[in-house]
């Protein structure tokens, strides 16, 4: 995966959309970070992954329910961080069933399909476990953040 080959192929559009619309379900907040930096491992990647978490300021929701996807293309390396909120009710088994559904269509070479599985993937638990309150707002803008 191929860094400038993966931003050609992403369509921001569809991901703001899908973002738009899995948000409408829950109380929850998705975010997409693709990075320029080049992390040589795993653990490298999820710590850029909590930085930009935390530059965005995902851990100032109301219910501290944010999920970031987070790319790091020039590597072929990704992570999702969420906040307590989501750590705490979703477990360990969420984490793998999102890395899951953006894995194989990573490795595809479909960058827009695992952006939107992710998001989807991300959306439907967060629907589950933070149900839309009556009151709710757009806490964090609907977009794909890049450094």
């Amino acid at each position: 995966m191929k860094h400038g080959h993966f931003l050609e192929k992403l369509d921001d559009t569809k991901i703001v959309s899908a973002i738009h619309d899995a948000e409408k379900k829950s109380s929850g907040e998705i975010r997409v970070f693709v990075s320029r930096k080049t992390p040589v491992n795993g653990h490298e990647t999820l710590a850029l992954a909590q930085q930009a978490f935390a530059k965005l300021g995902m851990s100032e929701t109301k219910h501290r329910n944010g999920v970031l996807l987070f790319f790091a293309p020039g590597t072929q390396q990704f992570a999702i961080v969420g906040d307590s909120g989501v750590h705490e009710k979703c477990g360990d088994a969420f984490w793998q069933e999102v890395a899951a559904a953006l894995s194989d269509l990573l490795k595809q070479g479909h960058f827009t399909a695992a952006v939107l599985a992710g998001i989807h993937k991300a959306g439907a638990v967060l629907a589950e476990h933070f149900p839309r309150d009556r009151d709710d707002r757009n806490e964090l803008p609907d977009r794909v953040e890049r450094d």
